[in-house]
């Protein structure tokens, strides 16, 4: 072969070898995309066992003791660096304070590009630990509604552990509704708006959600209230999956808030979806009546609001109930609706309650036909009994119950 052809056959094989890479590479990314359909496919084709992976997948993720670098692949939400929180919020400034509970502060941050987020800063003091954390990063990453509030992401640094979600204008419902003043600001319409959207919301949640959803603590300070005053139900970091034949479930360690527990949950620790529904009818009467059931008193009788409600109901005076600032605005029909749900929700005993489904047909149906309610639970008001044990309680016999708040104040 002559010297001047050299370069020619060199030229030549060089152009071979890369049309056969680029031609291999080519095959090896249809190979893979061929899979990947084939995959989705064999979900698609046994949903049940896709369902399952999923639940498995979640308690995995939230039962792990640490936070590893490698969990973040099944989370569906990005994560945030610290140092562009601590921008967005000013360092934690005061003026950006939004709220004090017990896990820690609330802050309303902003972005360069202008976005606004609330960031929920867990303080190293807080009840709420590592798996509550991951409880409602983990849980409400993956719930879609629209009465659901939204996580926008979530930081873990050392010992900071952080939330963001979207920026609720106008705080939580309860910063409304037991604030005389404010409280004229919800018409009858609006709260009845207010009502069947959180009864939406809990229906996604048990019934229509990919993953199976107890809340654990529904009340007033968890609605969220967007800019036009649409509810939206927050802080996941108590609520528990359930498999989707699993109807209930108890556990040793009672959380949640005073006023708002079923008699079933706060003295025995068991929890459903009637659980859900008991703290529903609880909020469903602070709603329409502007009361707290948690700090009502009358000097004549130590009844809570369940009970007032109860005597009302049984006196034939329900109208009595209705916040005065709703006299001019209130959909009679709605009203008692309202009222018979309610109370149907309180029942002691949790075989007698609707299920969210029926209680949202019932509130949103004219013509359907409701249950006489039977006397509620928590008709006569106590103090609050003391679940956790003292330090001088033998620990063979004490109780494992234990009572947390979370977050009292709007965001």
């Amino acid at each position: 072969m002559s010297s001047s052809s050299s370069p020619v056959v060199v030229v030549g094989i060089t152009i071979v070898v890369v049309v056969v890479a680029l031609l291999s590479t080519i095959g090896y990314i249809a190979y893979l995309h061929k899979r990947n359909i084939t995959k989705r496919k064999g979900n698609r084709a046994n949903p049940v066992l896709h369902l399952y992976d999923s639940e498995s997948r979640v308690k995995h993720l939230i039962d792990l003791k640490q936070f590893k670098d490698e969990d973040k692949e099944g989370i569906d939400v990005p994560f945030f660096d610290l140092k562009d929180i601590l921008a967005a919020t000013d360092n934690f400034s005061d003026s950006h304070k939004l709220g004090q509970g017990g896990f820690g502060p609330v802050y309303k941050g902003k972005f360069p590009d202008g976005k606004e987020v609330v960031v929920k800063r867990l303080s190293s003091a807080s009840r709420q630990g590592l798996v509550e954390f991951k409880n409602e990063v983990v849980l409400i990453a993956k719930l879609q509604h629209r009465n659901l509030v939204r996580l926008l992401g979530y930081c873990i640094e050392g010992e900071e552990k952080i939330l963001l979600y979207e920026y609720m204008p106008n705080k939580s419902l309860d910063s409304f509704i037991f604030d005389r003043m404010l409280c004229v600001l919800l018409n009858w319409e609006s709260r009845f708006d207010i009502i069947l959207g959180i009864a939406r919301g809990l229906i996604y949640l048990h019934q229509d959600s990919r993953l199976k959803i107890i809340h654990r603590d529904l009340k007033t300070s968890n609605i969220l209230l967007d800019g036009d005053m649409n509810p939206k139900i927050s802080d996941f970091g108590l609520a528990r999956i359930f498999e989707s034949k699993q109807t209930e479930a108890n556990t040793n360690r009672v959380v949640g808030t005073f006023g708002y527990m079923s008699p079933e949950y706060a003295l025995d620790g068991f929890f459903s979806v009637k659980s859900d529904a008991f703290s529903f009818g609880v909020v469903v009467l602070e709603i329409i009546s502007g009361k707290r059931n948690t700090g009502f008193y009358q000097s004549d009788q130590a009844m809570s609001l369940l009970g007032y409600a109860w005597r009302l109901w049984k006196e034939d005076k329900v109208y009595d109930l209705m916040d005065q600032t709703l006299s001019e605005t209130c959909n009679i029909n709605e009203f008692l609706r309202c009222v018979n749900v309610g109370l149907l929700c309180v029942q002691e005993d949790p075989s007698d309650r609707p299920t969210m489904p029926n209680a949202f047909l019932m509130l949103s149906s004219e013509i359907a036909t409701l249950p006489v309610p039977q006397q509620p639970a928590f008709v006569v008001r106590r103090g609050p009994p003391s679940l956790a044990p003292s330090s001088s309680t033998n620990p063979k016999t004490s109780s494992n119950n234990e009572i947390t708040d979370s977050l009292e104040e709007g965001r």
